[in-house]
C-alpha cells in the first residue's frame, strides 16, 4: 500500500449526500477480485449515458476534475453495501482522500486499508471546500497528513482529527499484511520455537 503523507492535487465537487457503494461502483461490476481496472466504472451510473458515452455533466468528465485526487462530498458518504471494491475503483480512479461531514463505517475501514484517507469535517467547512473546487486547477487542495490539517487555496489551515493508529499506518504504508510483516521475527521466533518442542507436528 502506498504511504500517504502529504497531497497537493485538484479536489472535485460531489455536492450529494447518502452516496452508496452501488452509486460509486455499481454491482455488474463486482465480478473481478482485481484492485486494478475499476477506475473506468467509478460511478458508472452517473458518468455515462445509457448508450455508453460520457455524461458532460458529471464533474469527474469535465476538466480539470478527470485529474482529480480530492473528492468533497456530503453526509453518509459509501453507505450501502459493504462492497471493498468501492475504495478500489476510488484508489484506479485517482482519488486518494474524500473529505465529507461523515461515512459510512464499513466504508470508512476499507479506506484505510486501501490508502484512502477519509476526512470528516463540518458540512459548512465541506461547502466551503466545493466552491474552492469549483475554481478549478487554480484551486488546488492539500491535505497534510503528518500536520493534520486541510490548506484552501486562500492558504487558510482547517485541521482535522484521525485516529493516531490509522494515522501511523497510512503515513508508513502499512495494510493489515504490512502489520503483520513487522512481526516478521516474532512470528519466526515462535515457530521456531514450536518446532523444537512439537517436531512431529512439523515432519
Amino acid at each position: 500500500m502506498d504511504a500517504f503523507t502529504k497531497l497537493t492535487g485538484i479536489a472535485a465537487p460531489l455536492p450529494m449526500a447518502n452516496v452508496d457503494t452501488d452509486k460509486i461502483i455499481p454491482a455488474r461490476f463486482l465480478k473481478t477480485i482485481a484492485r486494478t481496472g475499476l477506475g473506468k466504472s467509478l460511478f458508472a451510473n452517473l458518468r455515462y449515458r445509457e448508450d455508453g458515452t460520457e455524461n458532460p455533466d458529471f464533474v469527474l468528465n469535465q476538466e480539470p476534475y478527470r485529474s482529480a485526487e480530492v473528492l468533497i462530498a456530503h453526509e453518509n458518504f459509501g453507505c450501502g453495501s459493504s462492497r471493498e471494491h468501492a475504495p478500489w475503483a476510488l484508489l484506479d480512479f485517482g482519488i486518494r482522500c474524500v473529505i465529507a461531514p461523515d461515512f459510512a463505517d464499513i466504508f470508512h475501514n476499507n479506506s484505510f486499508k486501501n490508502g484512502i484517507l477519509p476526512v470528516r469535517l463540518p458540512r459548512e467547512v465541506c461547502d466551503q471546500l466545493m466552491e474552492d473546487a469549483k475554481l478549478g486547477a487554480n484551486a488546488r487542495i492539500t491535505v497534510d497528513l503528518e500536520r493534520q490539517v486541510v490548506v484552501r487555496p486562500n492558504g487558510e489551515e482547517i485541521p482535522f482529527e484521525i485516529d493516531p493508529l490509522r494515522r501511523h499506518l497510512l503515513l508508513n504504508g502499512l495494510d493489515d499484511i504490512g502489520q503483520t510483516m513487522q512481526k516478521g521475527a516474532s512470528i519466526d521466533g515462535f515457530e521456531a520455537k514450536q518446532r523444537a518442542a512439537q517436531p512431529w507436528l512439523y515432519a
